[in-house]
Parts: structure tokens; C-alpha cells; sequence
């Protein structure tokens, strides 16, 4: 790896400081307190480039790879969007256009990735089930063949952006999992229209976040043409987990991105609160948790590098993703917990931020895999004996 920033790397990271001067702590409180979704943000995202930065040059995007996205998610968490840095990029810039791109027909990215690219379509991303949770082996969603059509039916939950989303890449089982093999076998992948009368979308009350909503999704006999299908009948699973990398080292820059963002508000308010005749930051007790967290969350950053270098190049990356996701969390947790001390009784107050970057950062560590299946992975990859 080089640790020399490019060109790309320098206007990745100065076009994301602006857009996140532009947008920045007082636009995201209000929008929270709206619970409204941003739509200006996302079309200045579009402007500055970063929704095609993954799409191929010849379907209208940057052709870049993660790193660059990496970047530009962590910049613009760090220089003052919080979560919404990642939260806007991370679905259809990242997952639906990393499954289009790696698995999708010719057809299927033709249609889809310029219009990503331009800011022109939203998706969602139909993971999540009530029953199911974290065990995605588990889906009871169905997609049954009738004809040259699949039929669709069963429940999603907490599906980000599915109220406003143009598509959604659903996962489904194809073929139950008592008549497979393996239980890795047997999904299948769609990509479907929102807009189809048999889906039904119900947002869900939540603690923080609120400039999008996260949704319950109800399918009925909803119908799909064949060429619908994202990859191979019965082989999603591995098309998934394609997806599903990008997502850990989204969620592990907005780790280390909102620590960041904390921590040097924190350490601006600690160098002119003056309490005793000196700086609050002049003590140690203030200083020293802030910097251990700060010194964390920049190793972390390390290893979501690593982890983005090794997917750029098609290699096994699942236990670094893991591990950075599973690092920037502790740390920017950490780091968001030390700031609002430093704040004081004000670390409670809106009019600071840093309480709404504290019920943000929470999320990393439930989503996109919680904290407990990360260890359980990386644990594997130790030696220890498998635990599910």
C-alpha cells in the first residue's frame, strides 16, 4: 500500500470538507428535528461526483474503488455531516452499485448505474427480517417461478430510504433451506420497482437518524419479470456477501468519521472553557480520554485501508472488513462518549451536536452486523470453535 494522497485523493477529500462546511452540524439538526430526508444534500452529492464513484467511467461514474469512497464517507462524517456522511452514500453508491456492477447483466447495468451516478435513483437494500435478524440464512421471504415471472412474497424490516427509493435489491429464498445442501444455498436477489402496488411501506418510529426513515416492508403477490434476477437463481448469497463488505467499511468510516467530528468539537469547547483560571483542556482528565479514543480510531482507519485495498482487488477481505468495522465502532464510541464528558451538563443540550452524534454513532454498533456477530467472526478466523 502507498501512503502518499494522490490528486484524486486530495480533491476527494477538499470537495467532501466543503460540502460538509455547506451542510454541516446546524443543517443535519434542524433536518433531525424536521425528520426530513435531505434531498439538497443528495443532489449536491451528485454534483460533487461521489454517487458515481464506484460506477464504470462508460456508464457515466468516476470509476474509482473503495478506497476513494472510504474517503470521501469518513471526510464528510469527520468535517461535520455525522452519520448523514455515510448514511446517503452507503446504500446506493455502495451496496446496489457494488451488485450491479460485479452481478448484474449488461442490461441491468445499463439501466441502473447512469442514473446512480447522476443522483437519479435511490435504492434500498432488502436484507433485514423480523424473525430472521441478523441470521440472513434464515429470509422467509419467497420468490416462486410462474412462467417467465417470480412471485414475491413476505416482510422486511428496518429497510433505510425504502419510503422514497426508486428500486430495492431484495433478498429471498428461491429454494427453502431444508432442500439444500448448504444453507448458504438456496437465495436469490431481485432488483425490484417500488412503485409496484403490492408493496406496502411502513416507516418506523426511531431514536435517532430521522433525516431518513427505516421501514417495514410488506410484499404481496408482488411480480417480477425473470430479468429481474441479480446474479444466479439460487446463488445470492455470494453476491450478498459482495455487498455486504462495502457496508462494514462504510459503517467503519462513519465510526472514526464521527468520533472525529466529536472530538474536535470537544477539543475546540475544552480550549476556551475556562474553569479554575486555566482551559479544561488543560487537564489531563479531560485530555487523555479524548486522545486514547483519537489514537484508536486513527489505527482503525489503517485497517479499513487494508480492508478497501483487498476488495479493489477481488481478494478475501472478510475478516479485515470485521475487524476495521469492528474497531472504528469501540473507538468512535469511545471518542463520542469523552467529548460529550467534556461537555459537561452542555454535552446534553441540542444546540451542541454532540448528543445527536452520540445516539448516531450507537447505531454502528447494531448495524450493519452487530458488534457480537463481528467478534464471532473474527473469533473464527482465530481458531476458536464456531458459536452459531
Amino acid at each position: 500500500m502507498n501512503f502518499e494522497e494522490s490528486a484524486e485523493h486530495e480533491m476527494i477529500r477538499s470537495t467532501a470538507t466543503e460540502l460538509a462546511e455547506e451542510f454541516g452540524p446546524a443543517f443535519w439538526r434542524k433536518k433531525e428535528a424536521d425528520g426530513e430526508f435531505a434531498q439538497e444534500f443528495w443532489d449536491e452529492l451528485a454534483e460533487a461526483g461521489f454517487h458515481g464513484l464506484l460506477v464504470p467511467q462508460d456508464l457515466g461514474g468516476a470509476g474509482m474503488g473503495m478506497p476513494e469512497m472510504g474517503l470521501a464517507m469518513e471526510t464528510l462524517c469527520a468535517e461535520g455531516c455525522g452519520m448523514a456522511g455515510t448514511w446517503y452514500l452507503v446504500l446506493t453508491a455502495g451496496m446496489a452499485t457494488v451488485g450491479l456492477k460485479r452481478h448484474g447483466t449488461s442490461a441491468q447495468q445499463e439501466q441502473y448505474l447512469p442514473d446512480i451516478a447522476a443522483g437519479d435513483r435511490n435504492f434500498a437494500i432488502g436484507i433485514t427480517e423480523p424473525e430472521a435478524g441478523t441470521n440472513t440464512l434464515n429470509v422467509a421471504t419467497r420468490a416462486e417461478q410462474d412462467g417467465d415471472e417470480y412471485v414475491l412474497n413476505g416482510q422486511k424490516a428496518w429497510i433505510t430510504f425504502s419510503d422514497i427509493a426508486d428500486n430495492m435489491i431484495l433478498v429471498t429464498r428461491t429454494t427453502p433451506r431444508e432442500d439444500v445442501a448448504r444453507p448458504t444455498d438456496g437465495l436469490s436477489l431481485f432488483v425490484l420497482d417500488m412503485d409496484d402496488p403490492g408493496i406496502d411501506v411502513s416507516p418506523i418510529d426511531k431514536h435517532a437518524i430521522n433525516y431518513s426513515n427505516s421501514c417495514e416492508v410488506f410484499l404481496e403477490d408482488v411480480r417480477v419479470p425473470a430479468e429481474a434476477l441479480l446474479g444466479e437463481r439460487d446463488e445470492g448469497w455470494w453476491a450478498l456477501v459482495d455487498m455486504l463488505n462495502p457496508e462494514r467499511i462504510g459503517f467503519a468510516a462513519a465510526g472514526t468519521g464521527i468520533g472525529k467530528l466529536a472530538a474536535h468539537t470537544a477539543i475546540d469547547y475544552a480550549g476556551e472553557r475556562e474553569v479554575f483560571g486555566q482551559p479544561i483542556g488543560a487537564h489531563q482528565g479531560v485530555s487523555f480520554p479524548i486522545t486514547r479514543a483519537y489514537v484508536n480510531m486513527e489505527t482503525a482507519a489503517l485497517m479499513r485501508q487494508k480492508a478497501e485495498w483487498l476488495y479493489d482487488r477481488g481478494r478475501d477481505c472478510g475478516y479485515e472488513t470485521n475487524v476495521a468495522k469492528a474497531a472504528a465502532v469501540e473507538a468512535g464510541i469511545e471518542a463520542v462518549k469523552q467529548s460529550m464528558q467534556a461537555f459537561g451538563g452542555w454535552g446534553y443540550a441540542k444546540e451542541y451536536d454532540v448528543e445527536r452524534w452520540w445516539r448516531e454513532i450507537n447505531l454502528t454498533r447494531l448495524a450493519p452486523v452487530t458488534q457480537q456477530m463481528a467478534y464471532n467472526h473474527i473469533s473464527q478466523e482465530l481458531g476458536f470453535p464456531k458459536s452459531y
